[in-house]
């Protein structure tokens, strides 16, 4: 009697003490960019103190880095599956120290905006590479959950001492320290990742798509500026402009890449519901994160008073619950399938957004902080199994193009959160604040743009008539909190749906 031998699945090999020793240096590029998404805004007063830059100046101080960035970021994640993805990741790691220095020392507002946007580039290497060997590192897809998990948190942790530490530097040291706190972060990561990190590449990956990547720059970075220019601005043309030669410029890259037998960025991906129902679960849940940020710094420091420091504490607890969040989910997720694990979490930061929704402007700090934790609970769990969805679904030899697609997601989604609901609670304040008579045309000007124009309009008044102004100022600026929270349940409901509906049929 013969018996017909059984085929065998090989046993995956488990990361070891060595792989999760890469982990830890992969964190520390993931740390340093999410740290530099929040400490320059701090910087900034300093900055216009010292450099004097004009108006139109400070504005590309700031908006430059994520315009080159996002335009880059699929474009390097392709690049890093050619020529190896750690090799990409110690180009960017060495570029960005060196540039972070030349920033720290700029002697103009001109040669700052330029290190800026070269730190874009070498910041577009960072974070695809990052992301996109952890899927080569960790192949078995428990310990990979368990990884991002902690990559996200990372991504969390920067993000809350980002607030912490530029307030801690421009207490102690000029406005370069928050660019030269860049040099001893990735140091070790120079030193270790060539002894602990393995290299991996795609094994096929064709030719070099220059065209290609010129179009995903001219279609990321136009369309990031007219969002912020409509943040701005409100509608004008050469927003509308910059969106409609973003989008044209997409479709050609789409079209390109459908017709190329080795694409840089496999389009059919987005056809995998799995793959494309986490990516904009990561966009959306983004948008609502950095849309609450950015009313809820302003209302702590210049409605209720707070230093920025004070500021950063109030907003750490809920920041700590996203990294918690986020390592808690993995059991969950290998026993309740992604899109109920996903929809449920969500929902609890739809709770967050409502309980500011019900309490209105005039919350306290302790409600605030409190509506932040679940806000902060539900994305760090979604997020992380989010990720994960979207390495796991791509192919391992795509694996830097599909991280820089999340990445992607999620700059364009700080990007939509600061415009869209930004733009809202902008918009409420310049249609309620009613400025006091007895101040001039140029003070009424600054005082209706911004609330941070009031506040410093205010405190050159004489007393009576600068509390008037900022008591204005406050309540005009508190009238688009509610709509604006409004707003943020439905993203987040929104997020939700797509995950129900998209990753129905993906078990745990």
């Amino acid at each position: 009697m013969t018996t017909t031998p059984t085929l065998q699945t090989p046993a995956i090999t488990r990361a070891g003490v060595r792989g999760w020793a890469a982990l830890g240096v992969l964190m520390l590029p993931t740390l340093l960019v999410s740290v530099d998404n929040t400490v320059l805004s701090f910087a900034l007063p300093a900055i216009s103190e010292a450099l004097r830059p004009s108006a139109t100046g400070m504005l590309w101080i700031v908006d430059i880095y994520p315009l080159v960035l996002a335009g880059l970021l699929v474009a390097m994640g392709s690049l890093g599956d050619r020529i190896g993805r750690r090799r990409l990741l110690l180009i960017g790691a060495t570029g960005f120290a060196v540039v972070s220095a030349v920033a720290a020392f700029a002697p103009t507002a001109e040669l700052l905006i330029a290190a800026r946007a070269a730190l874009g580039v070498f910041g577009a290497m960072l974070m695809p590479s990052t992301l996109s060997l952890l899927r080569s590192i960790f192949l078995d897809r428990e310990q990979r959950r368990l990884a991002i998990a902690i990559w996200a948190s990372g991504f969390a942790a920067g993000s809350a001492l980002g607030p912490i530490v530029g307030g801690v530097l421009l207490e102690h040291f000029w406005w370069g320290s928050v660019f030269l706190l860049a040099v001893p972060v990735l140091i070790p990561l120079l030193v270790l990742a060539p002894l602990l990190v393995r290299e991996s590449r795609d094994p096929a990956p064709g030719p070099v798509d220059v065209p290609g990547i010129v179009l995903s720059l001219l279609t990321m970075a136009p369309i990031v500026y007219g969002i912020k220019a409509l943040a701005v601005d409100g509608f004008s043309p050469v927003a509308v402009v910059a969106i409609a030669l973003g989008a044209g410029c997409g479709f050609l890259f789409v079209r390109r890449q459908l017709r190329r037998p080795v694409p840089m960025l496999d389009m059919r991906l987005f056809t995998r519901p799995a793959f494309s129902g986490a990516v904009v679960v990561n966009l959306l849940s983004v948008v609502s994160l950095v849309g609450f940020l950015f009313f809820v710094s302003q209302h702590l420091q210049l409605v209720i008073g707070l230093t920025p420091l004070q500021s950063g504490l109030v907003l750490l607890p809920g920041l700590l619950t996203m990294i918690v969040a986020g390592l808690v989910v993995v059991p969950i997720a290998r026993r309740i399938r992604p899109g109920h694990v996903i929809a449920g979490g969500l929902t609890l930061s739809a709770a967050g957004y409502l309980l500011v929704a019900l309490t209105g402007g005039g919350a306290p700090w302790s409600i605030l902080l409190a509506a932040f934790v679940m806000l902060g609970a539900g994305i760090g769990g979604a997020e992380t199994v989010s990720n994960e969805l979207v390495i796991s679904t791509a192919p391992a030899a795509k694996a830097g193009a599909a991280s820089a697609v999340s990445e992607t997601a999620y700059e364009l989604g700080a990007v939509l959160g600061t415009a869209t609901l930004g733009t809202l609670i902008t918009a409420s304040y310049r249609a309620t604040l009613v400025v006091p008579e007895g101040l001039t045309a140029a003070q009424a000007d600054a005082a209706g743009e911004t609330l941070g124009g009031a506040v410093t309009v205010a405190a050159g008044l004489p007393g009576p008539l600068g509390e008037q102004l900022l008591a204005s100022a406050r309540a005009a600026f508190d009238s688009g909190v509610g709509v604006t929270a409004v707003i943020g349940i439905v993203l987040v409901a929104s997020a939700a749906l797509v995950a129900l509906i998209t990753l129905r049929h993906v078990r745990s």
